[in-house]
């Protein structure tokens, strides 16, 4: 059974490279959120918490943008694993929450296979707490039934990096594709140009990538009120 099932995820994986790389599209995706419970939380060590919790609550506004079916679970959350944050309940009013009670790997969850196949979507984008057991367990079944996974390493956190690197490699050789928030998105938009694209997106950046928020707010800034100084052209000229 071990044998066979090991075959399986290897036929997947060397189909996929024959495929090609896959890319999400936004028409085939659909968004998990797993276990980014408020007691889970606390177990993350690679990513301060400030910037983590930005980006779980960035992972999950990703559904609302880009009108993704959106699936969120927990694990035991009237224990010390607690609720989902209510950022994330906020933006998912209408969304399918399925509440595990003791499933470690929420696909051994009958409610949550039915959910998640309920979609009718092939491609899956997904993030949890931790990196090495939520997210990683649930990512390789999620190939083995035969679709396309998509990690956002920047929304799953566990212990330290280390771990993490390690949980990443397992996916990544498991036939999963481990992006940064960054790549989703942009997978998701493809083109400034699209709708959502640029109206939609660029707010969206200036609330969960500041980085590239305030690179535009410089841009806008200069374009309207903007003064070139002696000496600013030389790189251009």
């Amino acid at each position: 059974m071990l044998a066979s099932r090991l075959l399986s995820t290897a036929l997947l994986a060397v189909s996929a490279l024959a495929a090609g790389t896959p890319r999400i599209d936004k028409t085939k995706a659909a968004l998990l959120v797993v276990d980014h419970q408020v007691g889970l939380f606390q177990l993350v060590k690679d990513i301060t918490p400030s910037e983590y919790v930005n980006n779980i609550v960035a992972h999950a506004a990703l559904g609302p943008l880009f009108n993704l079916p959106t699936v969120l679970t927990t694990s035991a959350e009237t224990g010390p694993n607690g609720p989902l944050p209510k950022e994330i309940l906020q933006l998912h009013p209408n969304s399918t929450i399925v509440r595990r009670n003791g499933e470690v790997n929420a696909w051994h969850s009958e409610e949550f296979r039915n959910a998640v196949r309920a979609t009718g979507k092939t491609q899956i984008i997904l993030a949890g707490i931790t990196t090495d057991v939520c997210t990683t367990f649930l990512a390789l079944s999620l190939v083995e039934e035969g679709f396309e996974v998509f990690a956002n390493a920047d929304a799953s956190g566990t212990f330290n990096k280390a771990i993490a690197d390690n949980a990443n490699d397992r996916m990544q050789n498991g036939g999963v594709q481990v992006l940064s928030f960054w790549a989703v998105l942009c997978e998701l938009m493809v083109d400034w140009r699209n709708t959502p694209g640029a109206p939609e997106v660029l707010p969206f950046l200036d609330r969960f990538l500041p980085s590239y928020g305030y690179l535009a707010r410089a841009h806008a800034a200069a374009t309207i009120n903007g003064t070139i100084l002696p000496g600013e052209l030389a790189g251009l000229e």
